[in-house]
């Protein structure tokens, strides 16, 4: 360390950041999973029977896509969550 002008450079401190992850509610991932969830279930509402009469978009096939995006979105925190080691504020001394 060179001194500048009579004072003597200290070296910094590097603080933890802290936990790198958002609550899941703040995240845009969980607003996105909730509007996509709303827009199966309505599609499956409002689709209705063809000319047949057989309905295209049956609530069985709902639940399906709803369990999948569920799964989509429990894997994406998890990765999210993997990616980032809590840090405390004591960690780095």
């Amino acid at each position: 360390m060179q001194a500048t002008a009579g004072r003597q450079m200290e070296p910094t401190r590097a603080v933890a950041p802290g936990t790198e992850t958002k609550w899941s509610f703040l995240s845009t991932e969980f607003w996105v999973f909730l509007a996509a969830v709303a827009a199966v279930l309505i599609a499956s509402d409002r689709v209705g029977a063809d000319s047949a009469g057989v309905d295209v978009f049956r609530a069985d096939r709902a639940w399906l896509y709803i369990t999948l995006l569920t799964i989509g979105y429990v894997v994406s925190r998890g990765l999210a969550k993997a990616g980032s080691a809590w840090r405390g504020s004591n960690e780095r001394r």
